[in-house]
C-alpha cells in the first residue's frame, strides 16, 4: 500500500520526534517501504550544524541509523531555507511531491484553541497534499 514514507526530522530536537519515529519503524517493515528523512536548515550556523553541507551529512548519518532499527532502505533530503519558521509547512508540502512519498508520518500536539488562529505543521501538511500523513501525539500515559 505504501512505498516510501518521507518524516520530517528536527535533529535538535530528537526526543520529541522518537514516537514518530518508532511508528515509522514498524509501518515500514509492514509495508516494506522505503524511508525518507527530511530535513529543513538555514544556511545560519545552528546548535545542530555550522552549514547546510554539515547539517545533510549529520542527517545521512542519522538515516544510516534509523535504518539499523527497521532494516529497509533509506533515503534523505536537506532543504535550506532563509527562514525556515515561516517556510517550514511549504517546504514540506513541497518535499512531499519532490521524494514521492506516498504517506508522512510526523509528530503533532494534542489539540488547542490556538490552533484555529494558528494551526499545527501536520494539519497544513495533511489539507495540502494528495499522501496519506499520518500525525503522531505524545502519549499522555508514558510508562517509565
Amino acid at each position: 500500500m505504501f512505498h516510501k514514507i518521507m518524516v520530517p526530522v528536527d535533529l535538535a530536537h530528537l526526543e520529541v520526534i522518537e514516537p514518530s519515529l518508532q511508528a515509522v519503524a514498524d509501518l515500514a517493515r509492514h509495508y516494506d517501504a522505503e524511508v525518507c528523512y527530511v530535513g529543513v536548515t538555514s544556511n545560519a550556523p545552528s546548535s545542530v550544524a555550522r552549514t547546510p553541507q554539515e547539517y545533510a551529512q549529520k542527517l545521512d548519518a542519522f538515516a544510516q541509523e534509523r535504518s539499523k532499527v527497521h532494516g529497509q532502505p533509506v533515503s534523505t533530503k536537506t532543504i535550506n531555507s532563509p527562514d525556515v519558521i515561516a517556510d517550514l509547512d511549504d517546504l514540506l508540502i513541497k518535499a512531499i511531491d519532490d521524494v514521492g512519498a506516498d504517506l508522512v508520518v510526523m509528530p503533532t500536539h494534542p489539540p488547542k484553541h490556538v490552533d484555529v488562529i494558528m494551526p499545527s505543521h501536520g494539519g497544513k501538511v495533511a489539507s495540502h497534499t494528495k499522501a496519506s500523513v499520518f500525525l503522531v501525539r505524545p502519549s499522555a500515559n508514558k510508562s517509565s
